[in-house]
């Protein structure tokens, strides 16, 4: 799949709506169309990654980035106190639906362990 066709980099360049929560240069933040929990958002960088396993030494400030803009996020939901989950599925097996690297953060209720 190239970039003209990622459903991730349509929403980034607004060709496709979505229910935004946050974005800057780096990255948008939408709300899942099929949440798992409560709160459930997607953090997508702007730049097209296929997927975490494709993320190279030069990719390691834009995943810190996330992360902490996925905790931040999460103070800003009320989410942060009891807890909250920050998963990224990386490949078919992982579960991965979407080839563009993304985070999904999710809280508002207890999440189960092991997840799946």
């Amino acid at each position: 799949m190239n970039k003209s066709d990622c459903l991730f980099c349509k929403i980034v360049n607004r060709e496709i709506p979505a229910e935004l929560v946050y974005e800057d240069e780096r990255i948008v933040a939408i709300k899942d169309i099929n949440p798992a929990a409560p709160v459930h958002i997607l953090l997508i960088p702007r730049e097209h990654i296929v997927s975490l396993d494709q993320a190279s030494n030069e990719n390691v400030e834009l995943l810190g980035y996330i992360q902490t803009t996925a905790a931040k996020l999460a103070r800003e939901l009320g989410i942060a106190d009891k807890g909250y989950r920050l998963v990224n599925n990386c490949g078919e097996w992982g579960g991965q639906s979407v080839l563009h690297l993304h985070y999904h953060l999710l809280g508002g209720r207890q999440l189960a362990w092991p997840p799946g």
